[in-house]
């Protein structure tokens, strides 16, 4: 089971990949302008879409949902890398510098997602698409806390384990969408 999941955890995220080299190519890197919060407002228009789609049962818009988590996943990198990133002030960034970024980001979420799938038995697999978007939002809402104050906790996880968790969970319905295949 475990090799499955990272087998299909690995398809997901090579197509994320792919997709954040070609606008990086397209569009440079003109996320650097964006601060975390910005970042995670993005990444909660596209978590609200998917909600709203799903609570009305229909969309005006044709974008697919998978294209909002894949969006999700790929918001979450970008806020990581831009973490990394903040005593460098260059706006500017070529593929070739950001992809060990990504990937060192991309590796650590899937060590994570190893060690909760170990002691949570893939419970993910029995869930419905629907409650992880919830999650995922809930995540968000615990962004948003911790960036209005400030960064400080008091027992939390940082904002960088949540954009980890909202990863994973985006991976999962991708999973479950059939992306992956």
């Amino acid at each position: 089971m475990k090799t499955q999941t990272v087998s299909e955890y690995n398809q997901v995220i090579n197509l994320c990949k792919e997709l954040f080299k070609k606008k990086t190519i397209d569009y440079g890197t003109a996320w650097r302008i964006l601060r975390i919060p910005s970042i995670t407002d993005q990444i909660f228009i596209k978590a609200q879409r998917i909600r709203s789609i799903q609570e009305k049962g229909n969309q005006k818009v044709n974008d697919p949902i998978a294209d909002e988590f894949v969006g999700i996943i790929n918001y979450c990198l970008i806020a990581l890398i831009q973490i990394s990133l903040k005593d460098d002030a260059r706006m500017e960034l070529t593929y070739d510098e950001l992809e060990p970024l990504y990937d060192k980001w991309v590796g650590e979420t899937r060590g994570l997602l190893e060690n909760k799938n170990h002691d949570y038995g893939e419970a993910w697999r029995d869930m419905r698409v629907a409650s992880m978007t919830d999650i995922v939002l809930m995540k968000l809402y615990r962004v948003k806390q911790i960036e209005d104050n400030q960064g400080k906790t008091l027992v939390s996880e940082g904002i960088e384990a949540n954009y980890q968790d909202m990863i994973n969970y985006a991976v999962f319905c991708l999973i479950k969408l059939e992306y992956h295949v």
